[in-house]
């Protein structure tokens, strides 16, 4: 067979993955669409739901800027708003692509996180809304009042503050997803449990580092997430030496049944 001939034959899988690859996100790219229809008609219901800690924190009033700012923040809305909700079509075309590659034993290992990572995105996402939010606006409000004889009045716009919103929720659900990039990285052999355990004291440092860069600078709202983000990576130390027990009995039952 000459090289061409064996360069043809290599090329003809790419082309199907290539081809298959394009449908998923073809599907993707619809369940977005559709979802963005439906999520758009409900958007000022949306963001009506959002504005609730700010209603809380005791701030009766947004205000817009520009002629066109309400109408891009009820678009921003709709697709934020679509992509949490086609999430699972997403990450079931994902698996349905990266499934066919996978030995049955990776297919166990790997379907666990994706199951976990929209119930930790959810779970980090209902944090800040009801904790971490309300909490950075009671602190962010109370600068309003009386300055030097001249009365300071907070006026947020809708654009601000959606932008604000969206930055405590997006950050809390990835940070959430911790665990799940742990244990991944541990299963695939990038790092170790023995690295992961004896980083523990870098990782509380790091921690808080992050949450001064993405949280007010008070130091509730740090540790609101910080503290969040060190408990998960305790839990994903437990839960990666629970797996390695796990692992090494059944190792040993299965050389136990071997002649």
């Amino acid at each position: 067979m000459s090289d061409t001939d064996e360069i043809d034959d290599s090329q003809a899988p790419l082309l199907d993955h290539l081809i298959e690859l394009r449908r998923r996100l073809l599907y993707c790219a619809l369940a977005v669409a559709v979802t963005f229809v439906g999520a758009y008609y409900f958007a000022e219901v949306i963001f009506a739901f959002l504005v609730q800690p700010l209603v809380a924190a005791g701030q009766g009033k947004i205000i817009f800027t520009q002629i066109f700012e309400a109408f891009f923040v009820q678009v921003k809305v709709a697709f934020f708003a679509a992509m949490m909700l086609s999430f699972p079509v997403i990450a079931n075309q994902l698996w349905q692509f990266v499934a066919p590659g996978l030995y049955r034993k990776e297919k166990r290992a790997l379907l666990p996180f994706l199951l976990a990572t929209p119930i930790l995105f959810l779970g980090g996402a209902a944090m800040a809304y009801y904790i971490t939010i309300p909490v950075a606006l009671h602190f962010l409000l109370s600068f309003q009042g009386d300055l030097g004889g001249v009365q300071q009045e907070a006026l947020p716009s809708v654009g601000n503050y959606l932008d604000f919103v969206m930055q405590f929720l997006f950050a809390f659900g990835l940070a959430f997803l911790l665990p799940v990039l742990l244990m991944l990285l541990e299963r695939s052999g990038l790092i170790t449990y023995e690295q992961i355990k004896g980083a523990w004291r870098y990782f509380c440092v790091a921690a808080f580092g992050v949450s001064a860069v993405l949280t007010p600078p008070d130091i509730w709202s740090q540790s609101l997430l910080a503290l969040p983000l060190i408990g998960l990576y305790m839990l994903s130390i437990v839960a990666i030496r629970i797996t390695h027990h796990r692992r090494a009995k059944a190792e040993a039952a299965t050389e136990e049944e071997l002649p």
